[in-house]
């Protein structure tokens, strides 16, 4: 009997485990990754999140994700996400080392999740999507953030 317990109970962490989704790509070279971006002709896309965020997860499933899959856009945006509460190392537009989270609190991240649009210079390119806003909703302002993104990396 004690068997069969430990096998059920192994075999639903793993089924747990296995239903997880990964995470987005840790944003690691913000420089290269932005110009990486540009030289596709958008911008690098960051999610700035937090690991107790379930809004965050909902952000990165059901909308980023899926963007960086969609063919409209996965060969012209680079989606990366900075954890607000990790202490990863990172290397800034400037190329100077730092962390996810130094980072985060650089740019006055203080609710999450947000995410931002940036050019290979560090500038942001269309206002940030502060929060998850209204489901309903949410592709048409990533969409219209995206294209507004694409059309200042055009700009002289």
């Amino acid at each position: 009997m004690m068997r069969f317990w430990a096998g059920l109970c192994g075999g639903l962490i793993l089924a747990c485990g296995a239903s997880a989704a990964p995470g987005l790509p840790a944003a690691a070279d913000l420089g290269a990754e932005a110009a990486a971006a540009a030289r596709a002709g958008g911008p690098l896309v960051v999610l700035y999140s937090r690991a107790d965020c379930r809004y965050c997860e909902t952000v990165k499933r059901d909308y980023l994700k899926p963007l960086a899959a969609d063919p409209r856009y996965a060969r012209r945006v680079v989606v990366r996400e900075i954890g607000q509460d990790r202490a990863t190392p990172l290397v800034d537009f400037a190329g100077g080392r730092t962390t996810h989270a130094a980072f985060a609190a650089r740019e006055k991240i203080r609710l999450v999740p947000v995410v931002a649009f940036y050019g290979p210079d560090g500038r942001q390119l269309a206002a940030p999507i502060v929060g998850a806003l209204l489901a309903d909703f949410y592709p048409t302002y990533l969409e219209r953030a995206l294209d507004q993104a694409s059309s200042a990396l055009k700009k002289p």
